[in-house]
This record gives C-alpha cells, sequence and structure tokens, in this order.
C-alpha cells in the first residue's frame, strides 16, 4: 500500500515510479478522489461539531427560558441529524474506492533496480562454482527421477497434472533437504524456526500483497459450516417461546416456528455464500503466515530486527502458466520451501536484504551447486517488492540456469497494507516496519538440481556429503527395485 502524503508531495515522482514498472500514471486519479474524500470528511466533522453545538446550547437557552431560540436549535439539530448519514456514506465509498485504487498498484522500485519489460533485462550480479563436466550427455531429471522414485504418474492419477508422488530414498533425499535448510537457517543464520498455518484469512493474503489482483493464483477453500448450523437450528426449534426468547443462540432462527429446518439452512447459505467468515486460502508460502504474525501490532524498536523461518507446504494454481515446466519437478501446485522472513527498522532493510539473500546463497554453497546472483529488472519484479535478488542455479540436463531462490525488500509497503509498526525509543510517534522475504531454498527445486549435478552414468544419483546426517547412511540413489 502506499502512502498517500508522499503522493500528495510527489506525484510526479509516484507517476514515475509506476511508469518503470509498466504501470499507467495513477496520481491524478488518487489526488482528485482524496481531495473529494477530505471536502466530505471536513463537511462531516463540521456537521458533527455544530450539532454538538447546538445541543449544548439548546440546554442553555431552555435553563434561560427561551424557547424561541431552544425550538430554533432543536430544528437545526433535526436537519443535520438528517443530513448526516449521506455524508458518513459517501464518506465510505470514498475511502473505499481510494483504498481499493491504492492497493491495486505495485510497489515502487528502488533508484538501483534497472529498468526493463521482462527477464531479459535481469542484471548478473556474481557467479559460484564451476558446473561440472560430464563424461556423459547428462540428463534432465524428469527422464533421469521415475526409476529413482520420482513418480509423476501417480501423483497425476490421484491429484491430476503437477502433482507428484516421491517414493523411497528420492522421498528421503527430499526431506533431508528440507531439515538440512531449515537447521542451517536456524543454527548458523539466526532465524527462529516457526510452524504457522497453512489455511490463511482474506487479510492475511492482502496484506502480503496476493489479494486482491492475483487471486486467482491462489487455492481457495470453503468452511463446511452446514452440520454445525443444522444443529443449531435444530436445538433452538426444540426451545419453548420462553426459552427461545432467553438463549443467546436465538438470533440464529427467531422465527424457526414460521419455517423448515430447510428454509432456515437455505437462508443461512445465501448470506453465507463467498462471505470472508467462510472461506480461508492455502499459502503459496509460508511469507503469508509468517509477515502477518505481526500485523496491527506495534513493535518495540529493541525487538528488531525478527528473523522467522519455517519450513512447509505451499500450494499455487500457476493462473497464467500453461506450457511452462509442465514436464517435471519444477512447476508444482504443491510443493515444499523453507521461507525467510525479516521485520527490520527502515534504515537496516538494506543490510538485512544483503543478509538474507547470504543466507540463502550458503546452502548452495554447501551443497555445492553451481548458481548466478542477478538483480531483477522492473518488470520482473513482483507485485510488493522494490528490490528483488533471484539466485539461479545450473542444471546441467537443461543447459540453464534456472531460478531457486528470490529474496525481496518490501520496504513498508506490505507494512502498511497490515498497519505493522514499531516505536523507535525515546519517541512517541510510530513508523511503518520494514519487511523482506526469501527462499532459503525452494525444497523441490533444490531436489531438481542435486539429482542433475549429482548424476551418475549409471543413472544413480550420488548423495551431497554436507546431507550424510540425514540420509541413514543411504550415499546414493539407485533404481527401485
Amino acid at each position: 500500500m502506499h502512502d498517500i502524503a508522499f503522493i500528495r508531495k510527489h506525484p510526479g515522482e509516484f507517476d514515475a515510479g509506476l511508469q518503470r514498472r509498466g504501470a499507467e500514471p495513477a496520481a491524478d486519479r488518487i489526488l482528485a478522489l482524496d481531495a473529494r474524500r477530505r471536502e466530505i470528511t471536513t463537511r462531516l466533522q463540521e456537521a458533527q461539531s455544530r450539532r454538538n453545538e447546538a445541543s449544548k446550547a439548546i440546554g442553555q437557552a431552555m435553563g434561560k427560558g427561551d424557547k424561541d431560540t431552544a425550538d430554533s436549535l432543536k430544528s437545526e439539530v433535526s436537519e443535520i441529524k438528517q443530513a448526516m448519514p449521506a455524508l458518513e456514506e459517501e464518506d465510505r465509498k470514498l475511502g473505499a474506492e481510494l483504498h481499493d485504487l491504492l492497493a491495486a498498484l505495485p510497489n515502487l522500485p528502488a533508484e538501483d533496480v534497472p529498468d526493463g519489460a521482462d527477464e531479459a533485462a535481469n542484471v548478473e550480479l556474481a557467479r559460484w562454482g564451476t558446473p561440472r563436466e560430464f563424461a556423459f550427455t547428462p540428463r534432465e531429471h524428469a527422464d533421469l527421477g521415475p526409476p529413482l522414485g520420482l513418480d509423476f504418474e501417480t501423483g497425476a492419477a490421484i491429484a491430476g497434472a503437477r502433482f507428484t508422488f516421491l517414493r523411497g530414498d528420492m522421498a528421503r533425499l527430499h526431506r533431508a533437504l528440507g531439515q538440512f535448510m531449515l537447521d542451517r537457517q536456524t543454527g548458523e543464520n539466526g532465524y527462529t524456526e516457526c510452524a504457522p498455518p497453512l489455511l490463511v484469512r482474506d487479510e492475511a493474503v492482502f496484506g502480503t500483497g496476493q489479494l486482491p489482483k492475483f487471486a486467482d493464483d491462489l487455492f481457495r477453500t470453503e468452511l463446511n459450516l452446514d452440520g454445525y448450523m443444522r444443529s443449531v437450528f435444530e436445538e433452538v426449534a426444540r426451545l419453548s417461546d420462553e426459552e427461545r426468547q432467553e438463549d443467546p443462540k436465538d438470533f440464529e432462527a427467531k422465527e424457526l416456528k414460521a419455517v423448515t429446518i430447510e428454509q432456515a439452512m437455505a437462508a443461512w447459505k445465501k448470506v453465507s455464500e463467498d462471505s470472508p467468515k467462510t472461506r480461508r486460502w492455502l499459502i503459496p508460502t509460508a511469507e503469508v503466515s509468517l509477515t502477518n504474525a505481526v500485523r496491527e501490532q506495534i513493535l518495540d524498536e529493541g525487538a528488531l530486527p525478527l528473523r522467522m523461518t519455517a519450513l512447509t507446504q505451499c500450494f499455487r494454481s500457476e493462473a497464467g502458466a500453461a506450457g511452462r515446466d509442465t514436464r517435471g519437478f519444477i512447476r508444482q501446485h504443491q510443493f515444499e520451501k523453507v521461507e525467510l522472513v525479516s521485520i527490520a527498522r527502515p534504515e537496516d532493510s538494506e543490510a538485512e536484504h544483503e543478509r538474507m539473500t547470504q543466507a540463502a546463497e550458503g546452502v548452495l554453497q554447501a551443497l555445492d551447486l553451481p548458481y548466478r546472483k542477478m538483480l531483477l529488472c522492473t518488470g520482473d519484479m513482483g507485485f510488493t517488492a522494490r528490490r528483488t535478488y533471484d539466485l539461479e542455479v545450473w542444471l546441467p540436463g537443461q543447459g540453464a540456469y534456472r531460478e531457486i531462490s528470490s529474496c525481496s525488500n518490501c520496504g513498508d509497503f506490505q507494512a502498511r497494507r497490515m498497519n505493522a509498526r514499531y516505536r523507535p525509543e525515546a519517541e512517541k510517534k510510530t513508523q511503518f516496519v520494514h519487511t523482506l522475504n526469501g527462499s532459503g531454498l525452494a525444497v523441490g527445486r533444490t531436489l531438481v538440481a542435486v539429482l542433475e549435478n549429482y548424476q551418475q552414468e549409471d543413472g544413480s544419483v550420488a548423495v551431497p556429503e554436507v546431507l550424510a546426517p540425514y540420509m541413514a547412511g543411504v550415499t546414493k540413489l539407485e533404481p527401485l527395485s
């Protein structure tokens, strides 16, 4: 979310930032709407103030026996009361319209972010490691993996396309990677391990920027309240008239004596259909749960930075990704990832961004997987980011570098959406925190990288030495019997 005060002072700079993101100028629309709302708000406040003054004056006039003045004031108060609901409704509508307009606009890029329309304009900053030379033609993981336990057919049969069933040591290696990453981020990099919810409310996905613009990329669930509500209606239906008036559940079924249970249930479903109260969203990344851990809070400056990590399942519908990585284990609807989230002071967020990226790089280095570090251009960054580094791992089977981690500094963009603040020491005024998130790493893509980089000519895959404590003596993945 953007700071309306900044837009008022720097409309040209704001539009220039949007233009760099490929968005249309919006300052004029925002400021016109803001001016209308402030005008209505002022009129509403003046009406409220005059109503209070007139009400007080009525008592004074009555005390003096001045009936004419009292009657005139009463008439004025009545007129004000009649006019106020319309002002309040217009103020609410204009506020909602302004909120929705601001919520739909992407974060502004940092000054050093390169301009560009897509990934072709990303800038390579560094490379680490030397790609291995094979004495044979390396295979892609989608060809190498199935005999070793990467079962695409069973996954598709159970859940559909882009779901995979892992078996045997393949499943063990996948688990080992996740545990290794989590242990490294907590033990060496100082992140606090968390076990957050996988199902979240509308407010949470709005706070981190997935709603409202990217709802199609998410999986949504509906709470099944039919059984509970039917039991409530049936209980109320059994009450006597006297008990019905005293029962706290009476609001659920006041007129049950005049309708059937089925009619009451139909009315309930109509009211609750597509309601935020009856739906949850499966998280696309633990960023949603971890970042929202500070929503609506005022943190002490001494508590910052907060560094949190979690190994969770993630769920993405991949809307608009038809034809991209449909073969293999890279782009799945369900996958695991170790997420890194930092909550920092504004003056510390750039250094925290570098630190977070290094924490992700450390996993690749420990696994001896060659990679490159990219600074994303304005057209390739995520909606909430002001600067993003991508780490791209070398996949010899594809002969290409592929994204395995994305680390972003969001500035105060998410914090404003969540109302997450901190109070600087010795100051009364609060400030919005800065939020950062990154992958440390995506487990499935790391599995792909290990398979392709550690493959052997006979079709087996060596297990990286650093994973030995997690593999119970297994040093090589071999075809399942």
